[in-house]
């Protein structure tokens, strides 16, 4: 899903914390522009407003914090993908049961891929 420059550049400004240069946000990981990517579309399609994703962010980094999350940034994205997971859940878009169930299917899927090779979800790896 390819990101609009513009739009993710306003997500980048909008939301304090994301890692970004003078071209807007910056990833370290293919995963990483995808969460954001996904965060963007649902933002765009009127889930929830920057100020809202803002706050929820804040609070799953706060309860990472005490957890333990050692808060060096590295951990930035994985907060992000838990926070698009619960504000999924809590607007009834999915629920929790049917993310977790994705999620492991996508697992299944991972572990009986070449590695380099496309992942495909196929009806088997739901278990």
């Amino acid at each position: 899903m390819p990101l609009d420059p513009r739009a993710a550049m306003h997500a980048a400004i909008a939301v304090p914390g994301v890692p970004r240069d003078a071209d807007g946000p910056v990833f370290r990981e293919p995963w990483e522009a995808q969460a954001f990517a996904m965060a963007l579309a649902l933002h765009q399609k009127g889930l929830f407003t920057w100020q809202e994703w803002a706050a929820a962010l804040a609070r799953e980094i706060k309860r990472a914090q005490a957890a333990g999350d050692p808060d060096t940034g590295e951990t930035y994205y994985k907060h992000w993908l838990a926070t698009l997971e619960n504000l999924v859940a809590e607007k009834n878009v999915a629920s929790r049961e049917t993310l977790h169930r994705y999620r492991d299917a996508w697992d299944h899927a991972a572990d009986r891929t070449p590695h380099g090779s496309p992942i495909e979800l196929r009806s088997e790896d739901f278990g």
